[in-house]
C-alpha cells in the first residue's frame, strides 16, 4: 500500500502525474465534485445564514467509500485539485466527505503539470483557502436562489419548463437587444469610387475618392468630369511605423482566437484545451492572467534565438486591460517552450500550435513596416484620390504570428509601387458601385465571449457552459440562413465612356450566428419589465466584484447573500402577486375577409397566429413555420399561414395535401407524412413536387432485403446512414459502400448489433424489472420503467448490487408518487371469499 494517497480531478490528469511520482505514491481521481446542491430542492437554508445543504451524489457513493478506505490506510493525503475556487471547493468537499484528518492531510497547486511543478508543489503544500471555498459558494447559492425563484414565475408567467440564470440571463439579453438593432436598422444607399492607375513604369494600383456620394446622379456626375482628364502625384508620404504582438492567452482570448482562425465552438475549444493541460502540454487553461512566469520568458527567449536569430528576440510584459481581470496566475503557455508541434489528435494538435505561435510571438520583436500614403491629382476638378500601401522591412514576430480579426470587412493594405511627386499616372478605369450601410452584426460564440468580458460578466470558467445553456433550452439558436440576394448599381468610366452594371451580393446571412428565439425576445422582456435589477450589465459585473472580494477575504459571504436576497426576494413575490402573463403578443391588423383581429403570441406549442379574439368562438390558429418570428412577421405572410392545410388533388387513390405543423411544413398522403426539404415554403408545393417527395420517401422506406423473416429498410439521420431491422437501427460505418449494401454486408451488420446488444446488458434483473447496461461515452444507465439513471464514468456498474440499484431507484422515484402508491394500495379491499353455499 502507497504512503501518499493523492486525489486530483480528471482520471486523465491523475495518469499523467502519476508518471512523475514514486511507488510511494496512489494518484486516484475524484471525477469533479463529490459533492453539490441537491437537484430536486433549493438546498439553501436561507434562514440560517444561507447554508448550503450538500449530497453526495448516488453515482459518485461507490468511489467515496473508495477513496475513504484508502484515504484510512495513508499516511499523507495530498489534495491536488485545480488552483481556481472550483478546484477549492473540490479539495474542500473531499476534506469535509472524507473525514480527513487535519494532520494528515495537505493541499498542494500548480498552475502545469510538468515533474518540476508537480515536485515543487510537494514541497511547498498549504492549507485549504476557505476565502477561495466561500467565492465559490457565493456564486453557486446565489446562482441557485435566482434560477430556484425566478424559473417558477416564468412558469406561472409565461411557459411551463423555463429557466432563469444571472449570467445565463444577461447573455441572452445582450443577443435579445442585438437582433432587434438589426431589425430597427434602415440600410442606406451611397457611391463609393475606386480609380485603377498605372504608373510610368507600367505597374498598377487602386486609389480611392476619400468620399462617397449619396445618389446615382453625383456618382455619375463626378464620373463624367473624368473623361479625357489626366493624372499626376500630388502628395507622397513615407513613414516608418511599428506593429506590436498581442499578449499571450486567456481562457476569453483563446476561446476568440480559436473561433476565428479553427472555427471551434468555445465549449469544444475548452474541451481541447483542457485535454493539452491533463496531458502536461499547456498551463492551466482557465486564466484571466497574461503575466508570463519568469522562467516561461527565458524559456521563450532562448527558444527565439535559436530557431530565428537574436534579432528577433524582446522580452515584453503585458497588462490585461478587461474589466475584473484575476492577475493570479499565468497566461495560457505551452509547457516547454521549444516543442513546437505534438502528435496527438488533430484537432488537439491544432490548438497546441496556436497556443505555441501566440506565446512565442508574445516575446518577439516588433515588426518594422513603412506606410506610405499618395494624393492623386486630376487636371480638370478638386477631388483627391488617395492610396495607402505598407512595405514590410522586417518581419518581427509576424515571422511566427499574426492575431485574426472580428471584422470581416477589413481590407489588408498592399503594396504600393514606387512612385515619386508630379509622376504622371494613366488612369485604367473609375468605377462607382452602390454600397448599402450595414446593421451591427450579429453575435458569435467569439463575439459574445469578448462582449460578456468587457462587461466584467461572468468568469473564464462561465462562458462555454453559458453558451451551451442558452442554446439547449432553445432561448438561442445557432442561425442557418444563408441571406437573400440583393440588387446593387456599378457605374464605370472606362474608354471614355460611362456605362452601367447591375450586379448581385448576398446580404443578411445569420449562419453560425447567435439568433434569439421567440421565447428568448419574450423571456428576456419579461425579466427586464419585472427584474432590471437582475437583467442589470453593471449590476451582474458588480456582483462579480463581490464574489473577487470574498475571494480576498474582504467580504463577508452571508452577509453579501444577505443584502442581495432582502432586494431579490420581495420583487419576486411582487411579481408573483401581481404581474400579467405575457405571451408576446402583437396584434398586426384585421382579416379582409372577415373583419377580425389578426395576432401573434406564444401557446402551448410555440409561436402562432390567431384570427378572432380570446372571447370568439370562432377564431382560428395556425402554427408558424421555423424561420419565422413573432417580432417581425408581417400581416400578409400572417394570412399566408391560413392558406394550409391546402389540398392538392389526390395520387394513388389517396388524397394530397400540404400544412404546417409543430414540426415544421409537410405533405400528407392519406396517412404517410412526407417533411419538406428545409426552406421549401409550403405554399409552392405543386401536386407534382409532393408526388415526387412521396414517391423518394416510398422509395427510401422500401425494404432493401430481408433477414430472419423481418424486412430491413436503410435511412439517412443525424448520425448518418442506418439500417433499420426488427426495430433496432444499426448505424453504417464508412467501411461499407452505403448506396450498395450487399445481403453478407446486411447480415454482417445485424450480427455485430445483435451481439453488442448482448455485450451491452450488465445486469438483467428480470424479476424487479430492473436493467443495467454500457451507455455512450463510456457510461452505464439503470433502466426501471420509465425511470433511467445514467451512471458517471467512475462507477464500475459490473460490481453493483442488486440493493445499491434499488437504493438509487428510490432515491430518483420522487416521495409523494411512493406515499401515493402505498396510500393506494392500503385503501384497496380485501378480495372477497365466494359465498358457500348453505346445505
Amino acid at each position: 500500500m502507497a504512503k501518499n494517497l493523492v486525489i486530483v480531478e480528471s482520471p486523465a490528469k491523475a495518469k499523467t502525474i502519476e508518471k512523475f511520482l514514486g511507488s510511494d505514491y496512489q494518484v486516484e481521481s475524484s471525477y469533479g465534485h463529490i459533492a453539490d446542491l441537491p437537484s430536486k430542492e433549493i438546498g439553501v437554508d436561507v434562514e440560517n445564514g444561507f447554508k448550503p445543504k450538500y449530497e453526495v451524489s448516488a453515482d459518485k457513493k461507490a468511489l467515496v467509500t473508495k477513496l475513504k478506505g484508502l484515504a484510512k490506510k495513508a499516511d499523507m493525503v495530498w489534495l491536488a485539485s485545480d488552483e481556481d475556487r472550483e478546484g477549492e471547493a473540490i479539495s474542500w468537499h473531499l476534506s469535509e466527505e472524507l473525514k480527513l484528518d487535519a494532520s494528515k492531510t495537505k493541499r498542494i497547486v500548480f498552475h502545469e503539470i510538468t515533474k518540476n511543478a508537480i515536485l515543487k508543489a510537494i514541497d511547498n503544500p498549504r492549507e485549504i483557502d476557505y476565502n477561495l471555498v466561500n467565492a465559490q459558494q457565493a456564486r453557486r447559492v446565489l446562482d441557485r436562489l435566482v434560477g430556484y425563484e425566478l424559473s417558477p414565475v416564468l412558469w406561472r408567467k409565461i411557459k411551463g419548463g423555463l429557466s432563469a440564470g444571472r449570467v445565463q440571463s444577461v447573455s441572452v439579453r445582450l443577443i435579445v437587444e442585438r437582433e432587434r438593432e438589426i431589425q430597427n436598422f434602415n440600410p442606406i444607399a451611397s457611391y463609393s469610387v475606386v480609380a485603377e492607375f498605372t504608373n510610368e513604369d507600367g505597374k498598377s494600383f487602386k486609389a480611392k475618392l476619400p468620399k462617397n456620394f449619396n445618389t446615382k446622379k453625383e456618382a455619375e456626375d463626378f464620373l463624367k468630369k473624368n473623361v479625357g482628364s489626366t493624372y499626376k502625384v500630388s502628395d507622397l508620404e513615407t513613414k516608418p511605423t511599428k506593429k506590436s504582438p498581442t499578449g499571450p492567452f486567456t481562457t476569453s482570448t483563446l476561446q476568440q482566437e480559436a473561433a476565428r482562425k479553427l472555427y471551434l465552438p468555445v465549449g469544444i475549444t475548452m474541451q481541447l484545451a483542457q485535454r493539452l493541460y491533463e496531458a502536461g502540454l499547456i498551463t492551466y487553461m482557465r486564466t484571466d492572467s497574461v503575466n508570463l512566469s519568469k522562467d516561461a520568458m527565458e524559456a521563450a527567449q532562448a527558444e527565439i534565438i535559436k530557431s530565428y536569430g537574436k534579432e528577433f528576440s524582446k522580452p515584453r510584459t503585458f497588462v490585461n486591460k478587461s474589466k475584473g481581470a484575476q492577475e493570479a496566475h499565468e497566461a495560457i503557455r505551452p509547457t516547454d517552450m521549444s516543442r513546437h508541434t505534438v502528435n496527438i489528435d488533430r484537432d488537439q494538435a491544432r490548438l497546441y500550435d496556436l497556443i505555441w505561435k501566440r506565446t512565442l510571438a508574445s516575446q518577439m520583436s516588433d515588426a518594422e513596416l513603412e506606410r506610405t500614403n499618395v494624393k492623386i491629382q486630376a487636371n480638370n476638378h478638386s477631388e483627391l484620390f488617395t492610396a495607402s500601401g505598407e512595405v514590410l522591412l522586417f518581419e518581427g514576430f509576424l515571422k511566427v504570428y499574426l492575431e485574426g480579426n472580428d471584422d470581416d470587412d477589413d481590407e489588408q493594405e498592399g503594396m504600393l509601387p514606387a512612385m515619386k511627386v508630379n509622376e504622371k499616372l494613366l488612369n485604367n478605369y473609375i468605377t462607382a458601385t452602390e454600397r448599402y450601410s450595414r446593421p451591427p452584426a450579429r453575435y458569435t460564440e467569439a463575439s459574445l465571449v469578448k462582449k460578456l468580458e468587457e462587461l466584467g460578466i461572468g468568469r473564464p470558467s462561465t462562458y462555454a457552459p453559458t453558451i451551451s445553456t442558452i442554446i439547449n433550452r432553445n432561448y438561442v439558436e445557432k442561425g442557418t440562413l444563408e441571406g437573400q440576394e440583393r440588387n446593387y448599381t456599378q457605374l464605370i468610366l472606362e474608354s471614355g465612356k460611362v456605362g452601367e452594371k447591375l450586379l448581385k451580393e448576398n446580404t443578411g446571412s445569420d449562419k453560425g450566428k447567435l439568433v434569439p428565439t421567440d421565447i428568448g425576445t419574450i423571456v428576456t422582456d419579461f425579466l427586464v419589465k419585472n427584474f432590471e435589477n437582475i437583467l442589470d450589465y453593471n449590476f451582474t459585473a458588480k456582483v462579480e466584484q463581490d464574489f473577487d472580494e470574498i475571494a480576498e477575504g474582504n467580504v463577508n459571504w452571508t452577509q453579501m447573500m444577505q443584502e442581495f436576497y432582502d432586494k431579490f426576494h420581495p420583487i419576486v413575490k411582487d411579481v408573483e402577486a401581481n404581474a400579467e402573463r405575457e405571451s408576446g403578443e402583437r396584434i398586426l391588423g384585421t382579416d379582409p375577409s372577415t373583419g377580425k383581429q389578426v395576432s401573434v403570441r406564444l401557446g402551448k406549442f410555440g409561436p402562432m397566429a390567431q384570427i378572432g379574439e380570446a372571447d370568439d368562438e370562432e377564431k382560428k390558429f395556425a402554427s408558424l413555420m421555423n424561420d419565422q418570428n413573432i417580432g417581425n412577421i408581417t400581416l400578409e405572410e400572417v394570412l399566408d399561414l391560413f392558406l394550409l392545410p391546402k389540398n392538392l388533388g389526390t395520387y394513388k387513390d389517396e388524397e394530397v395535401e400540404v400544412s404546417n405543423g409543430r414540426f415544421g411544413p409537410y405533405v400528407r398522403h392519406g396517412s404517410v407524412f412526407v417533411s419538406l426539404p428545409k426552406g421549401e415554403n409550403p405554399l409552392d408545393v405543386t401536386l407534382v413536387r409532393a408526388q415526387e417527395l412521396i414517391d423518394e420517401k416510398a422509395e427510401a422506406d422500401a425494404p432493401i432485403a430481408t433477414y430472419k423473416g423481418e424486412d430491413v429498410q436503410k435511412g439517412t439521420g443525424r448520425f448518418g446512414p442506418f439500417l433499420k431491422w426488427n426495430g433496432i437501427f444499426i448505424n453504417v460505418s464508412k467501411k461499407y459502400n452505403f448506396d450498395n449494401l450487399s445481403q453478407s454486408d446486411i447480415v454482417e451488420l445485424i450480427e455485430d448489433k445483435i451481439q453488442k446488444n448482448i455485450d451491452k446488458v450488465l445486469h438483467n434483473w428480470k424479476e424487479e424489472g430492473i436493467l443495467v447496461e454500457k451507455a455512450r461515452w463510456g457510461r452505464s444507465v439503470i433502466t426501471k420503467g420509465k425511470i433511467k439513471i445514467e451512471l458517471s464514468k467512475d462507477v464500475d456498474a459490473t460490481k453493483l448490487t442488486l440493493e445499491e440499484v434499488q437504493e438509487m431507484i428510490a432515491k430518483k422515484t420522487p416521495a409523494k408518487k411512493v406515499a401515493a402508491k402505498k396510500a393506494t394500495t392500503a385503501k384497496k379491499p380485501a378480495a372477497k371469499k365466494p359465498a358457500t353455499k348453505k346445505k
